[in-house]
């Protein structure tokens, strides 16, 4: 590893810990020339499907625009950096668990929603207002309704001890053969 101070090839590192529930392996260097420290986060690259777009187009899976999507959704609101990590490579995870070369985007995004209604419930009707194309404030009304019986069945039924089954199945992985 070159350092990013004096660019010198010799480093040792000091430190070593597993983060994102052990997805990620985060070191902490020092540099044996300049004495310089830093940290390098290393994460194994793995190969994600490709992405069928509603139009029928395809594209490269790109983590970027996950993150930017959730971020916004998230923006202001009290979740840690941590939870958003864990959150994401949750989704990465499935994405890699559907073995599938192409996925339509629509799992995608049904990923992000169950992630973001565990995380925050604004978050959760920000992206799904947008996700979901909402036409007014109606819409809006409607969402928010839902989401608060399902979460008032879930209080419920943890009240009384019992495990409640999503509604939602787990997202469908489509592909298209061609």
């Amino acid at each position: 590893m070159h350092c990013p101070f004096c660019h010198a090839v010799d480093t040792k590192v000091i430190d070593t810990r597993l983060i994102s529930e052990g997805e990620h392996v985060k070191r902490r260097r020092q540099c044996l020339s300049c004495h310089e420290r830093f940290t390098t986060i290393e994460k194994p690259e793995l190969i994600m499907p490709n992405v069928i777009k509603h139009d029928g187009s395809r594209e490269p899976f790109n983590e970027d625009k996950l993150r930017k999507g959730m971020k916004h959704a998230l923006e202001k609101r009290p979740v840690s950096t941590e939870e958003f990590e864990n959150a994401v490579n949750r989704i990465l995870s499935k994405m890699r668990g559907t073995c599938e070369r192409e996925v339509i985007s629509s799992y995608i995004g049904q990923c992000v929603m169950e992630e973001l209604r565990e995380l925050d419930p604004v978050a959760y009707i920000r992206f799904s207002s947008v996700y979901s194309s909402f036409d007014d404030i109606q819409d809006f009304a409607t969402a928010i309704e839902r989401f608060i019986q399902s979460e008032e069945e879930r209080k419920k039924a943890k009240a009384e001890g019992v495990e409640v089954e999503k509604k939602k199945e787990e997202p469908k992985t489509p592909t298209y053969r061609l």
